[in-house]
């Protein structure tokens, strides 16, 4: 018999605070973290979703006064997204240490004639698992923008696998002149606030952010239900997984959604849920043209057009290898509170397929969550999760 997979505790540090609560109260009230950011120094300001610097080092100072070490801004942001989640879970020899990230620590490349050590995925996460006592050797899960929802899947198949006990899984990136050039040049960049399936987009918001989720298997069987209650504030047990990629386009989705289709049917086959069942759908939602059209395509394949969806990119931007792992976090949050948040920005339909887009803050009981994701090279995952 397998193992039973839980999500029993999560945290972020993003531009609309620095732990879940607080986002969740900003969220409620429509705030969005994305607005004009002077980024590169020779070109015009950009539409990104940026953490407060100086917010982030009193934070930071505040948690880790008796710190020595010398932390970039993305190791900082990492650190306290961690941080309560080690409190609360002890570490041992069987706990896995999963870092998703896209382009880490990137921003040291910035004049440098040589490669600086701690621009390598590996050192970052050792630098990080060191600090707070991990004793296995880190997992790094870099998959273009679906990195986020793949460490869900990578941790929950390891743990089920029987090569872990429990996992700590940790997602971020951060705004760069690499990350914003380069999107740039992809002409994909937004020229306002990101508008997800709107008529009117035109093009992504970047963001920054850092994630952290707790996940474990069985929650101790010797326990009784009582004392689990007791000790967890909630359970989300993962209850289907996939990742497949298409390899349509180095950059650009398929035009049939074959990719996102296969995941999420992958996904729900194993979770054993109809598209009935679906109570929300946190989708991807990049606002560009042709991956909002895509997505449109594939959820009608699976014929989950009138399951409530949204994007939370129009409140984060896209924070790249953290996009995955918060707005999981989000999803599971709409579920405890039972409200369904709306896709920021979003006016007048602009894909061809039918979507139940939601619109503004309104009550329902979730019990069944359908997170994906897609990325750069034909990447797209998909998982189940279910609120207990």
């Amino acid at each position: 018999m397998r193992k039973e997979i839980y999500i029993t505790d999560y945290n972020c540090v993003t531009p609309l605070g620095f732990n879940v609560d607080a986002n969740w109260n900003a969220l409620l009230e429509g705030k969005s973290g994305v607005a004009l950011h002077k980024i590169i120094d020779n070109q015009d300001a950009f539409y990104a979703s940026m953490i407060d610097s100086e917010k982030l080092n009193e934070e930071f100072n505040r948690f880790f006064v008796q710190n020595t070490i010398d932390f970039t801004r993305l190791e900082k942001m990492l650190l306290l997204s961690l941080q309560p989640l080690v409190e609360n879970h002890s570490v041992s020899e069987d706990t896995a240490f999963i870092l998703s990230t896209t382009k880490g620590n990137i921003s040291l490349l910035k004049n440098q004639a040589v490669l600086p050590e701690g621009v390598y995925l590996s050192k970052l996460a050792q630098k990080v698992a060191d600090f707070f006592g991990f004793k296995t050797k880190p997992i790094i899960v870099s998959n273009a923008c679906v990195s986020g929802v793949m460490a869900i899947s990578v941790a929950k198949n390891m743990i089920q696998a029987g090569k872990y006990k429990d996992a700590f899984v940790i997602a971020g990136d951060e705004l760069s002149e690499f990350v914003i050039s380069g999107f740039n040049s992809f002409q994909a960049i937004g020229s306002g606030p990101c508008k997800p399936y709107d008529k009117n987009r035109d093009g992504i918001n970047i963001g920054e952010a850092a994630a952290a989720v707790y996940i474990t298997s069985c929650l101790c069987e010797e326990q009784s239900d009582e004392a689990i209650s007791q000790n967890e504030k909630f359970r989300f047990k993962v209850l289907g997984d996939s990742a497949v990629n298409d390899a349509n386009h180095i950059s650009g989705p398929s035009r049939t959604g074959d990719g996102l289709y296969a995941s999420i049917r992958n996904a729900m086959d194993e979770a054993k849920v109809s598209p009935e069942e679906i109570d929300f759908i946190s989708a991807h939602g990049t606002a560009t043209l042709y991956n909002d059209e895509m997505e449109a395509i594939a959820f009608n394949r699976m014929e989950l057009q009138n399951v409530p969806l949204n994007s939370m990119k129009g409140y984060y931007g896209h924070c790249l290898g953290a996009s995955g792992l918060l707005e999981s976090i989000i999803s599971m949050e709409s579920a405890i509170h039972n409200t369904l948040l709306p896709s920021k920005n979003f006016e007048e339909m602009g894909v061809t397929q039918p979507l139940n887009i939601i619109k503004e803050n309104q009550s329902a009981d979730i019990r069944f969550i359908l997170k994906t994701a897609s990325g750069f090279g034909g990447c797209n995952s998909a998982v189940v999760l279910e609120k207990c």
